[in-house]
């Protein structure tokens, strides 16, 4: 069984407790209800053209070993705040990340009060929609779907629950096959985890070759990998919009100054 298996695995025990049907009318119900999250989808687009960064809060991962154990999501979040990332990348996983769902309450209920605000994605293996429902309810503005782990009825099912609680859906994709099945759900932002999740070998190329195939009015992000200006210039060079950044920020001593770098690769 490789590590992603193992995980999705693993994440569809975790979560039986909690599973029941949750009706699109529930979602968009709740969407009403809530506070309308800043929007993900536009802060990948950059007004000035320059390349986004989605700086991501990560304890741990099955690849890098212990990242930043102990650090308050918090605390990460206003440094990152301060920094000037565009986004902000929730790990929500507990078992394989150290993350868990009250860090995204956290950051995004200090969001709402301490401007600007940044929009964040539940980082997650999504298998149900109730981890939807949760990641509205949490402040969430976006939520990923890993097309390898997922049937096509499980993409369109969490899809479908995404549109209807007003969450954007990051398509993580690795593969050309990945990529059209992406776009026959109708993706409109994707990423390319240059990451292999099955075998953790990263490598760049993966979206210099992807990327230039997506259709022009999708919003493309290059994801893992990202460790300096150099690499986040070919990001750009390749077409990419944003990239997802975790390890190096988090290790970062300046944070806004490797994020500056990355603004202007």
């Amino acid at each position: 069984m490789d590590k992603l298996t193992e995980i999705m695995a693993h994440k569809r025990v975790e979560i039986t407790p909690l599973v029941r049907p949750v009706p699109l009318e529930e979602l968009a119900r709740l969407n009403t209800a809530l506070p309308r999250p800043p929007s993900f989808a536009t802060a990948l687009r950059r007004a000035d053209g320059r390349l986004a960064v989605i700086a991501e809060i990560k304890r741990r991962s099955p690849s890098a070993g212990a990242i930043k154990e102990g650090i308050s999501a918090l605390e990460q979040a206003r440094r990152y705040q301060t920094a000037g990332a565009d986004a902000l990348s929730v790990l929500t996983d507990e078992k394989y990340f150290g993350g868990h769902l009250d860090d995204l309450r956290e950051v995004t209920a200090h969001f709402a009060s301490h401007a600007p605000a940044k929009p964040c994605i539940r980082k997650d293996f999504m298998v149900h929609p109730i981890q939807v429902l949760q990641a509205r309810e949490a402040g969430a503005s976006a939520i990923l779907i890993i097309v390898r782990a997922l049937t096509d009825d499980d993409i369109a099912t969490l899809f479908a629950a995404a549109n209807a609680a007003g969450l954007d859906a990051l398509f993580e994709i690795h593969t050309e096959a990945e990529l059209a099945r992406a776009m026959r759900h109708g993706a409109r932002i994707i990423g390319v985890n240059n990451r292999d999740l099955a075998i953790f070998k990263t490598d760049l190329g993966l979206s210099e070759h992807l990327i230039p195939q997506f259709p022009k009015n999708v919003t493309a992000v290059s994801e893992s990998g990202i460790f300096t200006a150099a690499d986040a210039a070919r990001a750009r060079a390749c077409g990419a919009h944003a990239v997802l950044v975790g390890e190096a920020l988090m290790k970062a001593a300046d944070p806004a100054g490797l994020i500056r770098e990355f603004h202007t690769a």
